[in-house]
């Protein structure tokens, strides 16, 4: 019997968090199950004074720990998800993007605040050879009737409208979804998330590094980065939000 394939991504919400980021950086390096903990960071908000400098130092030590990704909250520091779609949303992506270039980084792996993803973001991720990790398995359970989301449970290439494509590794659990899960009937393919802002939480600390240490035991343990480099044959599926 071929064991489910798992991956493993943080959203770093507070990177300039000094107990946040040394909780995580902490958890990356000791690898609990094998995994390699994608860090999806957010790029620093120099108009909420937050510091540049800093937050690159941080970056830069997650980098050799595992799979580095962008996490991009597109209305500031504590709002993640846009009211309304925009042309803004793409070009701050880019912005961003560009500003990580500059300084160094190389994200390969993207994922947007508050699972928020459209037509336009979608196009500039394949344009900077980024792979998205903005899908879900499920619905959210703040997200709004009508709220728009990708829908997805298995890693895919999606064809994008404008033309191009989009590698796309969705997420199929959080962490509470993952600590009920881990020892039941997994699917072939596992991605659990996680905040860095649950590791402020004894209880929670304690559920991922045992959730993580059943499913390294039980799948075979990969990273996003690896998934990435194998993409080319993935199957090919429409882009289509719901």
């Amino acid at each position: 019997m071929v064991r489910p394939t798992a991956v493993v991504s943080c959203h770093v919400e507070r990177p300039l968090d000094d107990r946040c980021w040394k909780l995580f950086s902490s958890l990356q390096a000791r690898r609990p199950g094998g995994f390699a903990i994608a860090a999806l960071l957010r790029p620093p908000d120099e108009g909420a004074g937050e510091d540049p400098e800093l937050w690159l130092e941080r970056a830069r030590a997650s980098a050799e720990q595992g799979p580095l990704g962008h996490h991009t909250h597109f209305v500031g520091p504590a709002h993640a998800r846009p009211p309304s779609g925009g042309d803004e949303h793409a070009e701050r992506v880019r912005r961003e993007a560009l500003w990580l270039r500059e300084h160094g980084l190389e994200p390969r792996l993207f994922c947007g605040g508050g699972w928020y993803l459209d037509e336009g973001v979608a196009a500039v991720l394949a344009d900077l050879g980024y792979a998205d990790c903005t899908g879900t398995a499920f619905v959210p359970p703040y997200l709004k009737e009508g709220d728009p989301r990708l829908d997805a449970e298995q890693p895919a290439w999606l064809r994008l409208p404008a033309g191009g494509r989009l590698p796309e590794f969705p997420a199929t659990h959080s962490l509470g979804m993952a600590a009920r899960g881990a020892l039941g009937s997994l699917p072939e393919y596992v991605h659990v998330y996680f905040h860095d802002t649950d590791l402020l939480s004894r209880k929670r600390r304690f559920a991922l590094r045992t959730t993580l240490a059943v499913l390294g035991r039980r799948c075979e343990a990969t990273d996003l980065d690896r998934l990435r480099d194998a993409a080319i044959d993935l199957p090919v599926q429409d882009f289509a939000l719901h």
